[in-house]
């Protein structure tokens, strides 16, 4: 990721963070289960925890972006408990797309092509990080 890139997601995730979790985790989950219904069986808990794990896992990616090294091994352990959890390679595009929809639905007008390449940039290194670690534990 460029500097610039992530100067554009901490500026966007200022304005999406006055958005209220729950919301988000509601919008974000819901087209995530529409488009991939396969995969609500693997959400035991309640949707607003899980809504409040995003919020917070979002939002200590983009507080390290500037030093995401000091999140390699949460990220690795994230991984790995989503093994157990039945995550696949193929279920990181799903929740990727949802998670770019969601972000461009609550920030709206502040969304444009620098933003979206932004936070698919940053999606895709922390994807690639947990789909390294989750082959290494299997």
């Amino acid at each position: 990721m460029t500097e610039q890139q992530i100067i554009q997601i901490k500026k966007s995730w200022r304005i999406f963070r006055q958005i209220d979790p729950q919301l988000v985790g509601g919008v974000f989950y819901d087209k995530l289960f529409k488009e991939y219904p396969s995969l609500r069986k693997m959400f035991k808990g309640p949707i607003e925890q899980q809504s409040q794990k995003l919020i917070d896992m979002l939002s200590a990616i983009v507080m390290h972006l500037d030093h995401l090294d000091d999140l390699k091994e949460d990220i690795r352990s994230l991984a790995v408990r989503h093994v157990a959890y039945g995550v696949k390679v193929e279920h990181y595009n799903a929740v990727g797309s949802a998670l770019l929809w969601t972000l461009q639905q609550g920030l709206g007008k502040d969304w444009n092509n620098e933003t979206e390449e932004a936070w698919s940039s940053c999606y895709g290194m922390l994807a690639a990080t947990m789909i390294q670690a989750a082959a290494q534990k299997v």
